[in-house]
């Protein structure tokens, strides 16, 4: 994979993750609590800089009530 095509993956994570988290009203500590992660890596993942683990983003994914895939929709605005 084209480092192109990583970082672009990681801005349609960073900006999926901010978009879904914020239309369900929760802060980045509230999603880290029900997802059982630190606030901390939320913060990074929505700024681009983090490579989280399939693990991290499966317990994201389950504690915002979407699909995995839901992370990575490139048409989702």
């Amino acid at each position: 994979m084209a480092k192109r095509e990583i970082l672009s993956a990681k801005r349609v994570l960073a900006r999926n993750l901010r978009r879904l988290r914020l239309e369900r009203a929760l802060s980045q500590d509230d999603l880290a609590t029900e997802a059982g992660l630190r606030q901390a890596l939320i913060s990074a993942i929505e700024v681009g800089t983090a490579n989280p683990t399939l693990e991290s983003l499966d317990r994201l994914a389950s504690a915002l009530g979407i699909d995995l895939a839901a992370l990575f929709d490139r048409t989702a605005r």
